[in-house]
């Protein structure tokens, strides 16, 4: 989440109005996250979370998120639920810019989640994937393999000024992780992006999951992947191999990975971290000027891709069958 577009008085009121809300009592900005603007908004009726869609969410695929989070809720997954209209549409229009109002989620999401915690996203996650199982509608990951060649070019003229050698590091692991990528893995409706700070807790037990703006067909194992990079590193950089087991065996209690998945393991955190290397140093390269905005270091994500590029094996995960 995050601020670049600002909302006047007199739209806000007009948007508003077209719910059955009540009156505004408060509304401010949440400067977490990177993708679109969001505000905490309060009325009469209780609090929602007030989205509206940037440039990097295409309108075209506003329904699938909004058909998506209906379908999982009433799968089970605690996760926002788009707030209608009178005229009974889920998307508006404010300053310019798609808009959807959220269903609001208590909770608190940890900045130094524990094993327990990284056991119960683990779980959170298989169940995501069993519940998206039947869902009707696809949506290619741009943000997968086949995209990062796209980000690299978007990024490569100031790599290097944010570490010497990190354009020459990245063309090569690209280049290594496009010939050795694995196909044919158990795929389905994956996240895509569930880091610590969209996953909601209460009194230390998974109360929600948020932000589905990345959520897209891919491998599951890829999703998982994703999730032991954003996880289970410590702030020194350190790799918690006791978290790792954990949110492993909390995703196999759910849904077990076939032998296939758990030995591409590997390369997919690799992949992951690349990814995450790539559009955080976009990001950090393109700040949009008067945004309020947390850009993320990149280079926390290349220190782990370091890290996944000396494994031998799955086995150095930590992580058994």
């Amino acid at each position: 989440m995050a601020v670049y577009t600002e909302v006047n008085d007199e739209d806000l009121a007009n948007f508003t109005a077209l719910y059955d809300i009540g009156s505004l009592k408060s509304f401010k900005g949440i400067a977490e996250g990177v993708s679109n603007s969001n505000f905490l908004l309060e009325t009469e009726a209780g609090r929602y979370i007030l989205t509206l869609y940037e440039a990097r969410t295409e309108t075209a695929e506003l329904p699938f998120f909004i058909a998506l989070m209906e379908h999982l809720a009433k799968k089970g997954i605690n996760c926002p639920q788009p707030i209608v209209q009178r005229c009974g549409k889920a998307l508006g229009l404010l300053a310019g810019k798609p808009a959807a109002l959220l269903s609001y989620l208590d909770g608190i999401s940890l900045k130094k989640p524990q094993a327990a915690h990284c056991a119960e996203a683990g779980e959170a996650l298989a169940k995501l994937h069993l519940a998206g199982q039947d869902f009707a509608m696809q949506r290619q990951n741009d943000l997968s393999v086949k995209g990062w060649t796209q980000l690299f070019n978007n990024a490569e003229m100031g790599a290097d000024s944010v570490q010497e050698g990190l354009h020459d590091f990245i063309a090569a692991e690209l280049e290594y992780l496009q010939k050795n990528w694995p196909q044919g893995l158990p795929n389905g409706i994956v996240h895509a992006d569930l880091f610590p700070d969209n996953v909601f807790f209460l009194s230390d037990k998974l109360s929600g999951l948020i932000d589905f703006y990345f959520a897209s067909t891919d491998m599951f194992a890829y999703d998982l992947a994703i999730c032991l990079n954003a996880w289970v590193f410590e702030a020194d950089g350190s790799f918690n191999v006791t978290k790792a087991r954990s949110m492993f065996a909390g995703y196999q209690r759910i849904r077990s990975l076939s032998s296939d998945e758990h030995e591409a393991l590997p390369i997919l955190v690799r992949g992951a971290a690349l990814r995450f290397l790539l559009t955080r140093l976009v990001d950090w390269l393109n700040i949009p000027e008067g945004a309020l905005v947390r850009p993320h270091d990149p280079l926390v994500f290349y220190k782990r891709l370091r890290f996944h590029q000396k494994l031998k094996n799955v086995q150095e995960l930590g992580l058994v069958p």
